[in-house]
């Protein structure tokens, strides 16, 4: 657990107890705060006294007496509308804050030389994949790693701080929202597209709340070292890394480099071009700048096919190269990745087929990445849509040997797909045994995909459950799971 100071003997309101509501009353109980929790849960609550917390009804309670209130990213902080608690803060002049942003302030309350090293990732797509790369290479080249955050553990259950550790964090941009001095060594954007547009107010709302990782790297900027160069000064200023294959990280590497207060670097796409500061890709492999000499080969990286995780790659290469780890350490630690639960997983084999587990695609552009990864599949896709369902997905159905439509999304992709081949299954069980059967028919190797493109909501509690039922129904027909890269 990380101790949050700052509070001592002050009265802070925790709303939602989820993971990261009840990890966050404890990290503020462990600094001499008196946190003081509610949930509209009666188990939540059930669980905090449990523990021995103070539970107030949060309706009832005299807000001019909290310090601040600790909101779940799962609540609405604007859009459609503020949470009742931010409503009651804002009247009370209370600050409203989350979980990372008690993180940031834990560091920050640190002496100087003791701060640990802290890498920041976001993004529409790939951020949980570039997380778990990077933290794999760190550890890999002998760093001690710590991950977590969005993903996994939250990210004030992560160990104590120790100057000699490295915090891989996942973000997402409920949580960003929540932040006001957040400021990592190294600070990822990988791409943006449009997604959670209703507790955003608009695509407007949610660019901005990705743009907030970068807020504050010119707080903590010092001239590099130039004997070390920009790109691998690791004990310099913050290092801004952004994909720029989108216009929306285009247009924020633009700002950040007019703003002149800190190293930026890009990621892109390999294409003909002037050399830029940063790191091209392309399913080949990762090359200094747009025109610049190759770093790997990524066609040996068994658990990083396709394109978008060439970009995961450079992405992980640039930061690794950003905190001191040599090339050859940080190649060795890519090739080796054994890959992410639920995001292009292999999870079994039967007879020529191979049986992909993608559950982590939970909007059309993620569903993009895994279906332009092959030739040929048998797609299992939909649950709850989101907007725009698989209409931008068009020019990638000569892919689909046939789809297979499961979930509340079932009917709207029937006639999203209109000649494709397909058929309404309903469930994850039936989808499985239809591709298999018709995967098995059709000779050769073949690839049964779940990328679902839609939410799980409907009929599962996440998308790992929804992954594991894949993996269940895949393992009954008899397959063998892969090795492991």
């Amino acid at each position: 657990m990380i101790p949050v100071p700052g509070f001592e003997g002050r009265r802070v309101a925790v709303f939602g107890l989820g993971r990261s509501g009840i990890t966050a009353a404890r990290a503020l109980q462990a600094g001499g705060a008196v946190p003081v929790l509610w949930d509209d849960g009666v188990s939540g609550r059930m669980q905090a006294e449990a523990e021995g917390f103070i539970v107030e009804d949060l309706t009832r309670a005299d807000w001019s007496s909290f310090a601040a209130l600790v909101l779940s990213p799962g609540a609405p902080l604007t859009h459609p509308k503020p949470h009742w608690t931010v409503e009651r803060a804002h009247a009370a002049d209370v600050p409203v804050i989350g979980d990372v942003e008690l993180f940031a302030r834990a560091l920050d309350a640190m002496p100087q030389g003791q701060r640990p090293r802290v890498v920041a990732i976001t993004g529409t797509n790939g951020k949980s994949t570039t997380t778990a790369l990077i933290g794999w290479v760190l550890k890999s080249a002998g760093l001690t790693v710590h991950i977590g955050g969005n993903i996994g553990i939250g990210v004030l259950a992560l160990p104590a701080p120790t100057p000699d550790a490295v915090y891989v964090i996942e973000v997402s941009s409920y949580q960003l929202d929540l932040t006001t001095s957040f400021a990592p060594d190294v600070a990822i954007l990988t791409n943006i597209s449009p997604d959670h547009l209703d507790r955003h107010g608009g695509m407007e709302g949610y660019v901005a709340a990705k743009a907030r990782l970068f807020s504050n790297l010119h707080s903590r900027w010092i001239e590099p070292d130039p004997e070390v160069g920009p790109e691998f000064d690791s004990h310099g200023s913050p290092l801004a890394l952004v994909g720029i294959d989108d216009p929306f990280g285009a247009e924020i590497h633009q700002e950040l480099m007019a703003r002149g207060e800190g190293r930026v670097m890009a990621i892109a796409p390999r294409k003909p071009g002037p050399p830029f500061v940063g790191y091209a890709y392309d399913v080949d492999g990762v090359y200094h700048g747009a025109t610049g000499s190759s770093e790997m080969n990524l066609r040996l990286a068994r658990s990083l096919p396709g394109r978008h995780n060439a970009q995961n790659a450079a992405f992980a290469y640039a930061a690794a190269r950003a905190l001191g780890v040599s090339h050859d350490a940080a190649v060795e630690g890519l090739l080796t990745f054994p890959g992410l639960a639920h995001r292009m997983e292999a999870v079994g084999r039967l007879g020529g087929v191979r049986f992909i587990n993608d559950s982590k695609g939970t909007n059309a552009d993620a569903a993009r990445q895994a279906l332009a990864s092959y030739p040929s599949v048998f797609w299992i896709a939909g649950g709850k849509a989101k907007e725009g369902g698989i209409d931008s997905l068009r020019d990638l159905f000569p892919h689909v040997a046939k789809a297979y439509l499961i979930g509340e999304a079932a009917d709207a992709f029937s006639v999203a797909l209109a000649d494709t081949p397909h058929v309404v299954a309903h469930t994850m069980e039936r989808a499985v045994e239809l591709a298999a059967a018709d995967a098995a028919a059709a000779g050769g190797e073949q690839v049964v995909l779940l990328s679902p493109a839609c939410a799980s909501f409907d009929q599962f509690p996440d998308f790992e459950v929804r992954g594991e039922a894949f993996r269940a129904a895949v393992l009954a027909l008899g397959a063998k799971a892969e090795p492991a890269a």
